[in-house]
């Protein structure tokens, strides 16, 4: 589980590395401009964020289906060995399917110059193209299926898997069950909500809708999930909470 915790750490460091140098220099300057080579940049490390995200997220969700339904088997299934090649199978699973979709995208000529969002994303770059777009498109909409929706059918089998055990399980069991899965389970839809928010704005036209809620949410999509997922993940981890209540402790007697 921890290693899981860590790569997720690890990713949402390399998705904030990629989105908040560009985007707070955006908020402090009245000019709001961005070379190619930099947009294309962060168009890739964000992407690449979004998938492998995903993956963690499946791969956690399989990791919780395993401690719950097979607890005696657990250590001999997922010994580190195994944690180690499943982590760099699906690290390579997110970025080989995008890294085809990005060459392709570096091989359009632009017409463009104005990205009506406040970071680069694949399928704006792909709408400012001189030229005809399908193969873009329709390799697109794969990369997603394969990125996005096996990830989530994955995960969606493991909690029903769990839920079936659930079913025929004591109440103590249940109340375990659900412990254990929760901090996943929130992280899970708070990225799939803003992700899908995203997605939508990519891919239709949102102009009816005021800038200020397509930049929230855009915003909200790029900075929440960072955020969140660790305080998420460490209130729920023993030796970090009590550390964290000594700290409160310590900091608000001095006043009473």
């Amino acid at each position: 589980m921890y290693f899981f915790l860590c790569i997720l750490s690890v990713n949402s460091i390399f998705g904030s590395t990629a989105i908040y140098p560009c985007l707070l220099t955006n908020i402090l300057s009245d000019h709001h401009a961005i070379s190619r080579i930099s947009c294309l940049v962060q168009l890739f490390c964000l992407h690449i964020f979004v998938y492998c995200e995903f993956s963690s997220l499946a791969l956690m969700g399989y990791d919780r289906y395993l401690s719950i339904c097979y607890p005696l088997q657990y250590n001999m299934i997922m010994t580190p060995g195994k944690v180690i090649k499943i982590i760099i199978l699906s690290w390579l699973y997110s970025i080989c399917p995008f890294g085809i979709l990005f060459i392709l995208t570096l091989q359009l000529p632009l017409c463009g110059r104005i990205i009506d969002k406040i970071a680069c994303a694949n399928y704006s770059i792909v709408k400012l193209s001189c030229i005809d777009t399908s193969i873009n498109n329709i390799y697109g909409l794969i990369t997603l299926v394969f990125n996005a929706v096996l990830p989530v059918i994955l995960i969606l089998y493991s909690y029903l898997r769990i839920l079936r055990l659930c079913l025929r399980s004591s109440k103590a069991s249940q109340a375990k069950a659900l412990n254990t899965c929760t901090p996943h389970l929130v992280t899970l839809i708070n990225f799939f909500i803003s992700d899908f928010f995203e997605t939508v704005q990519a891919r239709f036209d949102m102009s009816y809708v005021p800038s200020e809620v397509r930049n929230f949410l855009s915003a909200y999509f790029m900075i929440i999930p960072p955020l969140i997922n660790p305080i998420i993940y460490g209130i729920r981890i023993g030796n970090i909470n009590v550390r964290l209540r000594k700290l409160f402790v310590h900091k608000i007697h001095p006043w009473f």
